[in-house]
């Protein structure tokens, strides 16, 4: 007939989303994936946000263990030709951050996952809390490394929020995520602590008042209902509010995004631009 139909209005907003995290920032950006209770789904949107942005936005993205009980980031995701973990990169930190230092050098630190195109920097679960103590001197020299030579750090946190390092690591966000699943525990713990933040400081205020909230939906026997007054319940409290469906292949073993059922790669890629839009 000589004309053409545009993309329907899901369309362009599955465009509008992939704009929003393939684009390139002036500096490097710091997310915190936070919730003050274990099993609130911080690892699995560690894992999946810095897929999507490796995805959509090339290389340059770091997941980073910042757990000093047990992290589970390096369980989660891919091993590379070594088992060195953060304690190994930390006594090399100043010698990186000098004029020799280079971005092949971190390969000896960090574990690529060739598949989705990003770098993971481990804890070391299998030691005792007491022998991964980092402090927040340490989180800052971690940090420089990584705003070095990485465009996106994304950091999976620990469950204890007067940790020093947890403290340290609220400071250098530029934004923060609230990891919840549709329980009310994990939930209430992760509303509580976007109160907290707003009693901490004005610039703590400000990362709670603009936050991203992702909430997975990890029983499948969970109603949309459930799904649904989770979410509200959090759109006072944050920009933006996105719901994951559940997916069997987030519940245990490695992560991938390409794994994914299409529709829970969509809800990702949703709040990947959501965070996006806060840079």
């Amino acid at each position: 007939m000589g004309f053409s139909l545009g993309p329907d209005s899901r369309e362009r907003a599955v465009r509008e989303d992939e704009h929003a995290v393939s684009r390139h920032w002036p500096g490097p950006r710091t997310v915190a994936i936070v919730n003050g209770k274990g099993g609130a789904g911080k690892t699995p949107a560690t894992v999946l946000l810095s897929a999507v942005f490796a995805q959509y936005g090339g290389a340059g993205v770091l997941a980073w263990d910042n757990n000093q009980t047990r992290g589970t980031l390096g369980w989660r995701t891919e091993t590379g030709a070594h088992d060195r973990t953060l304690l190994e990169l930390l006594p090399q930190t100043q010698r990186l951050l000098g004029a020799q230092g280079q971005s092949a050098d971190l390969a000896h630190f960090v574990h690529h996952q060739p598949q989705e195109k990003y770098d993971v920097l481990r804890s070391k679960p299998i030691r005792l809390a007491h022998e991964n103590r980092l402090s927040p001197t340490d989180v800052d020299a971690i940090h420089a490394v990584a705003a070095k030579f990485y465009r996106l750090i994304i950091i999976d946190s620990g469950n204890d929020e007067s940790d020093p390092m947890w403290l340290r690591m609220i400071d250098l966000a530029d934004q923060i995520v609230v990891a919840t699943t549709t329980r009310d525990d994990h939930a209430e713990a992760g509303a509580l602590l976007l109160e907290a933040l707003e009693d901490r400081d004005e610039r703590s205020a400000r990362l709670a008042r603009e936050s991203v909230v992702v909430v997975s939906q990890a029983d499948p026997k969970a109603s949309s209902a459930d799904v649904s007054e989770v979410v509200a319940g959090y759109r006072s409290l944050a920009r933006e509010v996105v719901d994951i469906p559940f997916d069997r292949e987030m519940v245990d073993g490695h992560l991938r995004l390409r794994a994914l059922a299409a529709p829970t790669q969509r809800a990702w890629l949703s709040a990947a631009a959501a965070v996006a839009r806060g840079f």
